[in-house]
């Protein structure tokens, strides 16, 4: 069973910066890492990817430019650094894991595809 441990969150003032972390010690280069978010009510949004290797990143078009995600495979540990915060950032925030066989698979963006998921952190920005 993979485990994400998750790190990070808090409360931050509009225009204020987080990281985020996810880490699976010993295993993490075997997957793409994804963060979705989701508010009460509202469907799980994907936030952002990252290839196995890093190499390869995808943003929804409302954090491009204010969101990184990077990884370290040497720590076992991916990262969101999300910087510019804006209320409408509030949520619990959620990696999660895709086993990856294939170099040339295509990382999605539908949480149904993913197999292991952290606990969750919120995040809250106020105005």
């Amino acid at each position: 069973q993979v485990q994400l441990v998750q790190s990070g969150g808090g409360l931050v003032q509009a225009e204020g910066s987080l990281r985020l972390s996810c880490a699976a010690p010993g295993i993490l280069s075997m997957y793409a890492i994804a963060w979705f978010r989701q508010t009460p009510g509202t469907e799980r949004e994907f936030v952002a990817s990252i290839s196995r290797s890093g190499g390869t990143t995808d943003y929804t078009d409302s954090v491009k430019g204010r969101f990184t995600i990077s990884r370290d495979n040497a720590k076992y540990t991916v990262y969101l650094e999300m910087n510019s915060l804006k209320p409408e950032d509030t949520a619990v925030y959620r990696c999660a894991a895709k086993l990856i066989t294939d170099i040339a698979t295509t990382i999605p963006r539908a949480a149904v595809y993913y197999d292991y998921w952290g606990r969750g952190t919120q995040v809250t920005v106020s105005s």
